[in-house]
């Protein structure tokens, strides 16, 4: 590591000696937007590649010091002490320790980072260095610089850290911050021993407030939930034990706090931490409480009055007061001063916020218009530095009115390529990619002016012939810059030369032509001269993409040899193609390139080469040498092509000679101006240079770094001085010379550009003119197109009756139409080529469109012709066809598309066919019981069965197991009663014995209730399980588990095979029904009724077997056959038709038609449906008949009868048994319906009891859940206990350690201290020689000491943390001092009088003895107190161990009690009854929350009393009843009595007034009054007989007469059929007529009508909703009325036993 002056003697900034040349730094320009620093009050520093650059705020003066390791890593100043550090990276990195201004390497530091430093920090009190490693150490690691000691290290893992600061008022503290959170580390020490202890800090949320988080490990709830067990932390629930589960939190508890981005510390050691949610922090070091500062920066912005530096663009800063919309408030710069807190951030505005007490005030200083990355002040505190994300570095002094200077204004982006200015020893050009030119002064580096193109570039190239610069960028432009004024420079030309990215330009060495090469393999020629305007010459297109070009100038003839390096992928070779530039190509360009800018073959003589190595670069000599860098392995080739023979088909050129590079990674070459040079370049940032004649290197640079890309483009100077290097990602532009400068070759090469210049001085001189007066360029000084250039055309083209206006045209035209600025240099010559054209051809284009349309009618007229030719003469469609080609390769992608989506689909069916298998091996093979469904005929009943897979063999053996299990525990269980029982004592009554039987025999028949479920009715066995009340171990519970698996599952299969039962006996019903119809249709048949014939089948729920198989009608889509299938088909159908044709001439069937209507026997249905044949003679007039006629028509007319008879007869049988059958189908239907209900119903309560024991699963599968999680917490809890025990011992060890340390050195103080007493006392001793008056004046000078050095305030320092020097420098400058002081007192006037000079001299040594005794007794006491606070707070950390160790303990019982609670709380399930539930809940669902759980005794104890104190009320009642009853007879009888004497009164009354009729008399004079009775009776049957007779004659002669109305009636509806025939009729002509009337103007009436009758209608529905209305208001107060009546009777519930 080797500054670069010239003064030091290794050779400064040499980078490589040898003994023909050497080659040095001279200046180093770039800034990778690193932190930078102040290395003293004038001079700033900072990292840029591999140098650290040194510039003078004054004198802008810069120095440069490389990092011989490679690229620099982490850096940091100290402008205290003026030294500056830096890591190097590599493996295993080295910290150095460098000063300034001398750049003395003072120290090393190795550590034991493997890969690399991240950050480092210097303490502003004493020689401490804070370093943090990256992976794998992620190590915090605190070194003594000055001394190279490592003090002490700590390590943590994962963290990446942002940004590290010690503490300024004590190097104890340091603050290391990251994305997400901040760390207080403390520096405690103990003699020689430095221990690191962090301090984490607790953020406050995004928005601000503050977060109290408990630990998780150690959290109780307030609230304990009885029901469910005991509540514990979520990671003894997730099922953590280790170091996870004292950390672990749910991600939804997890609240995102603040991201620091950096942090600053105050005067008071509080810390000011700015974040990415814009808000700042204050943090006390000490409790580690968190405030808000500020929330966000304000709107406003205010700025001191200042000026920018000259020599740099202007920064347009906002005036006090102005507002302005801000960017995202993100703080990323902090800086503390004694006028309070400067920050800066995204906004690019510098506040400075000052606090007095809890209020603050906030102001903005400084707008750069920049977002701010760092603020840094200088070591005296009078100037700020601001550095912004693009690199821009300013400075300004905070206390003072002065200028704000723009130190640095380097670019956004990495440098991308430089090139000397012509002639090449003034001036340098470079570009970065963002497109930022920059012009620096080849001298010192200073950057003189700065352009930006605004795209990003690709290429700069400087002019020979001009003072032109050329950019190629990314968008295919080509920008041309004014040169000429350096301060000023400006575009004066671009061009569009493609689309794609120019990724070379080159100038040859006469400055004629510029070649650009473009992405897409072209390569586009130029004219050089601004006199020509930069004009495009041409292109050609090459067979792949440029990788390089190489020029030679010929100057006898002036032309120009251009090779491309190419690198097709398809041959994995290079290849050269070279071509001739000749000088006619700017003389007459039309003659040497095409219509469309093409270069002509025959011009340029293009030759092609295949050379034997594929090639990253290459370059040509004049004498056809060429040297190639071999891309794949790291050697130079040597070709020589001047003895090549051009082939026609080149073959390939192996190399001449090889040579190792010694470089690694991809390179480029370079030659020098005179070819005498070759330089190589690549990744590995080493620059080469070699001799082109023999190849030997005899210069070498280490200009750049591996760890940066290497070096991306090198330039020659143009007389060999100098070379310019940029680097790939290190954003270093660094410019070499030669240090030997009389060297021959050096003066060969500067004679070589003399003799250059000579030639092209004229052609500078004349081109730099005319670029003067060029105007500067810019998008609205192109050219555009004239709106009225297309009118114009369209116009033109119209005028000429010859020629059409076709699309062709239109389309040019409206190409045209856009911006000529807008299109590539390529498209304009190709749109005048073809305008050319198209004015060229018009007449020959109007010709050809005449033949083809005169072609296309006779085609036409062909093919109508073809339509009207017998089909045989006709001729196939394609044979008008008359480009087959076409039609072919059409066919042939219709065939590959078609094949193509058959492809798709056939892989599309395959998937869903291995999907549909695999959900069918899932869902329906692997089920025993298939689901499916049962529903009914005339509701809508469905009922599903249980689907069920067929239980494993392990799960059988478990439930065997398990079961064998509970035998022997149930005859282990009567074992140990009748063992019990046995030994009960003899003197035991007989009553005793009896209820202890019955209380076995109780507890073996345990009740429905304590169960907990009915599934012992529904073909569950409940016998097995265990009693709810006895689950307390973790195996019973799981056995439980199995068991009430085992019940649910015999509970399913029993309801399915009820299921398969009513299943199968619906496919009875259906066939039963079935056949019925087959009757039915048959009667319907013959009845000729058209009625619908029900016709139940299975759905698919209930033939799911149905779902699988897919039936020709369910596709839509015909189907696919290939030709084998289609031929197969076909066959068959012939065949079939064959078949049909055969049984057409049957000759068997034919007669059997003919003559018995194709049956053999003929049914009663078809005798009837015969028709008696009318006689002849029936259309003759009745009066026309014979006798013979008359007697044929009567025996026709009782045929007739008798047939009509018996059809009549035969319709009434077949409806009674249509009837008979339908009301048979409706019963058997009905009745399964009824089935399928009572099936319902059983599914209903089956689900019910399998709820009831998932219920239980459920709860049991919750208690192991919950035992595993006490079980884990309690193991968490013992890892925890045992971490902590651990810790005890480590912390009790290290209480004894410091303790026996604290006492060893108290010892070794106390000894210093009696040795001081004993000098002393000695004194006295010592001076007994001396005179007694003398020794008194001499023991006071002995105690006398000089005054200690006061501490110089400096109040007006602009230092917030004063003087801060550390301890050990405090010690030494106070003990020198003191010794200067006493050196004063030693002096000799000092002397009493009379006191001789030896023993003066003897005086002034034991004085001096004991102030040196003294200071070490001080020093030794500081250390002392230092070592005893070390102890203090090694015992508190022990105190706070146990503590927490307790804390454990008292956890650990406290879980215990908690778990044995939990073992025996079970949780049981009771089934109970209706009334049984003593609970007050209007609720759907009641609330059991406070109820309680008692003893039925208790319940019956109570009903017992409660019914015999209402027996007692009922049986009062019962005689106030009877008495009242009593009261009310005697009430009755007397009524009844009174009753009875007005009934007797009434009758003597109606005897009075009784009149005596005949028959009165007759039955009270005659005596045998019955026999009179009886005789007369006999008469009148008699006479009834008679009557009876006359009756049925009667009836029969009614009988005659109703059959004579029969006829009548036969006739007459006949008449009425016709006559309702021809009411059809008329009704249809009435209600035509009637729309007509409607149509006409009935319309408002109709509607006034309707209107009515809604109203009518919603009047009614009004109405209808009151009354229910009102009767439910009658029904709520009924039903009150009956419960406020119920409240007077007492209350008397039924108890079921």
């Amino acid at each position: 590591m080797k500054p670069s002056s010239p003064d030091e003697a290794d050779g400064g900034g040499r980078l490589l000696t040898s003994a023909a040349a050497c080659m040095e730094v001279r200046w180093v320009q770039g800034f990778t937007n690193r932190n930078v620093g102040f290395v003293n009050h004038e001079t700033i520093c900072y990292p840029c590649g591999n140098y650290i650059l040194f510039v003078d705020i004054e004198t802008k003066k810069k120095t440069v010091l490389q990092c011989k390791g490679g690229r620099v890593g982490a850096f940091a100043v100290n402008g205290a002490s003026g030294v500056v550090a830096f890591s190097d990276q590599k493996l295993n990195p080295i910290i150095y320790i460098y000063t300034f201004p001398g750049l003395v390497n003072w120290r090393e530091l190795k550590g034991q980072a493997q890969l690399d430093y991240t950050l480092l920090a210097f303490s502003y009190m004493g020689p401490y260095l804070a370093s943090y490693s990256s992976v794998p150490e992620f190590a915090l690691s605190i070194w003594n610089w000055q001394e190279n000691v490592l003090l002490c290290s700590k390590s943590q893992l994962g963290m990446t850290a942002t940004s590290l600061s010690f503490n300024p008022l004590s190097w104890h503290q340091l603050c290391m911050s990251s994305e997400s959170s901040i760390t207080i580390w403390n520096i405690e020490r103990s003699d020689e021993e430095h221990h690191l202890k962090p301090k984490p800090v607790q953020l406050p949320a995004e928005d601000g407030s503050q977060t109290f988080n408990q630990n998780p490990f150690f959290s109780h709830p307030d609230t304990q939930d009885a029901y469910y067990g005991p509540v514990l932390p979520n990671s003894a629930i997730a099922g953590l034990i280790g170091d996870e589960a004292e950390l672990f939190r749910p991600k939804d508890d997890i609240q995102p706090s603040v991201h620091p981005t950096v942090h600053c510390w105050s005067a008071t050691s509080d810390l000011y931490v700015g974040c990415e949610e814009g808000c700042i922090l204050v943090i006390n070091s000490e409790t580690l409480e968190t405030s808000l500062l500020h929330q966000k920066f304000p709107t406003e912005r205010r700025q001191t009055i200042v000026q920018i530096s000259p020599l740099i663009s202007e920064v347009n800063l906002k005036k006090e007061g102005q507002e302005e919309g801000m960017e995202r408030s993100v703080v990323l710069a902090m800086a503390f001063h004694k006028n309070g807190l400067y920050a800066a951030g995204r906004d690019g505005v510098v506040h400075m916020c000052q606090t007095k007490g809890s209020f603050y005030t906030m102001k903005n200083y400084l707008d750069v218009l920049e977002p701010i990355t760092s603020l840094v002040f200088s070591p005296d505190y009078s100037r700020l530095l601001v550095e912004t994300e693009k690199g821009s570095v300013y400075s300004y002094k905070p206390t003072s009115s002065e200028e704000v200077v723009k130190l640095s204004d380097a670019s956004s982006s990495h440098f991308l390529s430089a090139d000397f200015l012509t002639p090449g020893n003034k001036y340098c050009v470079s570009v970065a990619i963002s497109g930022e030119v920059h012009f620096w002064l080849l001298e010192d580096g200073t950057c003189i002016s700065k352009l930006s193109l605004n795209k990003q570039a690709t290429a700069l190239v400087c002019c020979p012939s001009s003072h032109s610069v050329a950019v190629g960028t990314k968008t295919g432009h080509v920008h041309f810059i004014d040169a000429t004024k350096v301060k000023t420079p400006r575009v004066v030309h671009r061009v569009l030369l493609t689309h794609f990215s120019v990724l070379c330009l080159n100038y040859d060495e006469g400055g004629q032509y510029l070649i650009a090469g473009a992405a897409e393999g072209h390569i586009f020629i130029l004219d050089a001269r601004p006199s020509k305007l930069f004009e495009v010459l041409g292109y050609l297109v090459l067979s792949s993409e440029v990788l390089g070009l190489s020029t030679v100038y010929d100057k006898d003839t002036e032309s120009v040899e251009v090779m491309a390096l190419l690198c097709p992928a398809d041959i994995r070779r290079a290849r050269l193609e070279i071509f001739c530039l000749p000088s006619t190509l700017t003389i007459d360009n039309d003659e040497c390139v095409d219509e469309r800018g093409l270069l002509k073959e025959k011009v340029i003589q293009k030759q092609q080469y295949e050379l034997d190595y594929p090639l990253s670069s290459a370059v040509r000599q004049k004498d056809g040498t060429i040297y190639g860098y071999c891309s794949h392995a790291p050697f130079i080739c040597k070709y020589n092509l001047a003895s090549k023979k051009i082939l026609k088909d080149p073959t390939v050129v192996f190399s001449e000679e090889r040579i190792q590079s010694n470089q690694s990674g991809r390179g480029f070459l370079f030659l020098s101006p005179n070819n005498q040079w070759l330089a190589s370049v690549a990744e590995d940032g080493v620059l080469f240079i070699r001799d082109t004649v023999n190849l030997e290197t005899f210069a070498r640079a280490h200009c750049h770094s591996y760890q940066g890309g290497g070096i991306r483009s090198l330039a020659f100077s143009k007389d060999g001085q100098s070379m310019l290097t940029s680097g790939v990602e290190d954003g270093a532009l660094v410019c070499l010379k030669w240090k030997m400068t009389g060297d021959d070759d050096i003066k060969e090469a500067d004679e070589y550009w003399q003799s250059t210049l000579a030639v092209l001085n004229n052609s500078i001189y004349n081109e730099n003119n005319v670029l003067k007066c060029m105007r500067d360029w810019h998008a609205a000084s192109k050219s555009m197109l004239p709106l009225s250039s297309e009118k114009g055309y369209k116009e033109k083209l119209q005028k000429q009756p010859s020629v059409e206006l076709t699309d062709e045209d239109e389309s040019f035209i409206n190409l045209n139409s856009v911006s000529i600025g807008e299109m590539t240099w390529m498209k304009q010559k190709i749109q005048k080529a073809i305008k050319e054209e198209t004015e060229k051809f018009a007449d020959k284009k109007k010709e050809l469109k005449k033949g083809i349309k005169s072609l296309r009618k006779t085609i036409q007229e062909m093919m109508h012709e073809n339509e009207q030719v017998p089909e045989i003469e006709k001729l196939d469609q394609q044979e008008f066809n008359l480009d087959a080609e076409e039609q072919e390769r059409l066919q042939l992608e219709s065939e590959q598309e078609v094949a193509r989506v058959r492809k798709e689909i056939e892989m599309e069916n395959l998937a869903n066919c291995y999907l549909r298998d695999v959900l069918k091996q899932q869902c329906w093979d692997s089920m025993s019981v298939k689901g499916r469904a049962v529903k009914s005929f005339h509701t809508a009943y469905e009922v599903k069965n249980y689907p069920m897979k067929e239980r494993g063999k392990e799960e059988l053996e478990t439930l065997e197991k398990v079961l064998q299990l509970k035998k022997i525990e149930c005859a282990d269980l009567k074992i140990r009663k009748e063992i019990i029982e046995f030994q009960l004592p003899t003197v035991s009554s007989k009553e005793e014995g009896e209820k202890v039987e019955e209380d076995v025999v109780a507890d073996e028949t345990t009740p429905i209730a304590l169960i907990g479920s009915l599934s012992a009715q529904y073909g569950g066995d409940t016998a097995v399980l265990y009693p709810q009340m006895d689950l307390h171990t973790r195996e019973q519970k799981i056995n439980q588990i199995i068991l009430l698996q085992d019940i649910i599952y015999r509970v399913k299969t029993a309801f399915n095979k009820e299921f398969d039962i009513v299943a199968r006996q619906k496919e009875q019903e259906i066939a039963r029904v079935k056949e019925r119809n087959l009757r039915i249709q048959e009667i319907l048949t013959q009845l000729d009724l058209q009625e619908e014939v029900w016709e139940p089948t299975l759905t698919d729920d209930e033939i799911p077997e149905r779902v699988l198989t897919v039936q020709d009608s369910e596709i839509k889509v015909e189907k696919y056959l290939t030709p084998q299938q289609r031929a197969k088909a076909e066959m068959l159908a012939k065949l079939e038709m064959q078949r049909r044709l055969a049984a057409q001439d049957n000759a068997r069937q034919r007669a059997l038609n003919d003559m018995m209507d194709g049956v053999l026997e003929v049914k009663k249905e078809d005798i009837l449906k015969m028709e008696i044949p009318p006689p002849p003679f029936i259309s003759k007039p009745d009066t026309l008949w014979n006798e013979e006629e008359k007697k044929i028509f009567k025996e026709y007319e009782k045929k007739v009868k008798e047939l009509n008879e018996e059809r009549e007869k035969h319709r009434k049988i077949l409806e009674t048994e249509l009837k008979k059958l339908q009301t048979a189908i409706q019963e058997t239907t009905q009745s399964f319906d009824d089935t399928v209900c009572k099936l319902f119903e059983k599914k209903v309560k089956s689900e019910m009891v399998i709820c009831q024991e998932e219920l239980k699963i459920n709860s049991l599968l919750y208690s192991l859940l919950l035992d595993e999680e006490l079980s884990t917490r309690e193991a968490g809890l013992h890892y925890f206990l045992e971490k902590k025990r651990k810790e005890k011992l480590s912390t009790a060890e290290a209480v004894q350690i410091a303790r026996r340390q604290v006492d060893a050195y108290r010892e070794t103080y106390d000894n210093l201290v009696a040795e001081d007493k004993i000098l002393e006392r000695g004194f006295r001793k010592e001076f007994s020689d001396v005179p007694m008056h003398l020794i008194d004046q001499l023991f006071k000078l002995y105690k006398r000491r000089p005054r200690a050095q006061k501490m110089k305030m400096h109040l007006d320092t602009a230092n917030p943390y004063g003087d801060r020097p550390g301890s050990a420098k405090a010690y030494k400058d106070a003990l020198a001092h003191l010794m200067r002081a006493m050196n004063e007192l030693d002096n000799p006037e000092n002397m009493p009088e009379g006191l001789d000079l030896p023993v003066w001299e003897r005086f002034c040594s034991a004085r001096r003895i004991k102030v040196e005794s003294e200071q070490l007794v001080k020093r030794k006491a500081l250390t002392l107190a230092e070592m005893q606070a070390f102890l203090q707070r090694r015992i508190e950390d022990d105190e706070k161990i146990k503590k927490d160790i307790d804390n454990i303990f008292s956890e650990v019982n406290l879980l215990q009690e908690q778990k044995m609670r939990f073992q025996l709380d079970l949780t049981v399930q009771f089934l109970l009854k209706q009334g049984q539930v003593e609970l007050e809940s209007s609720e759907l669902i009641p609330d059991y929350t406070d109820a309680i759980l008692i003893n039925k005794s208790v319940i019956e104890e109570l009903n017992c009393t409660i019914r015999a104190q209402g027996e007692k009320k009922i049986a009062s009642m019962v005689e106030c009843k009877d008495f009242s009853k009593g009261i009310f007879q005697l009430e009755w009888e007397h009524k009844k009595m009174k009753m009875q004497m007005e009934d007797l009164n009434q009758k003597a009354r109606d005897i009075q007034t009784l009149r005596v009729s005949k028959d009165r008399q007759l039955f009270l004079n005659v005596l045998n009054y019955d026999s009179r009775v009886n005789h007369q009776v006999s008469v009148l049957e008699q006479t009834l007989g008679v009557m009876d007779k006359l009756h049925k004659e009667k009836v029969k002669k009614c009988q005659k007469i109703i059959k004579d109305l029969q006829k009548r009636i036969s006739l007459k509806e006949q008449a009425n059929y016709k006559l309702s025939r021809e009411l059809q009729e008329m009704l249809v002509s009435v209600s035509e007529r009637r729309h007509i009337f409607e149509a006409a103007d009935t319309q408002p009436a109709s509607e006034k009508i309707a209107k009515e009758h809604y109203q009518d209608i919603v009047q009614r529905r009004q109405l209808v909703d009151l009354a229910k209305g009102q009767a439910q208001e009658i029904a709520i107060l009924q039903a009150e009325v009956a419960r406020l009546r119920m409240k007077t009777f007492p209350a008397l519930y039924q108890v079921e036993y």
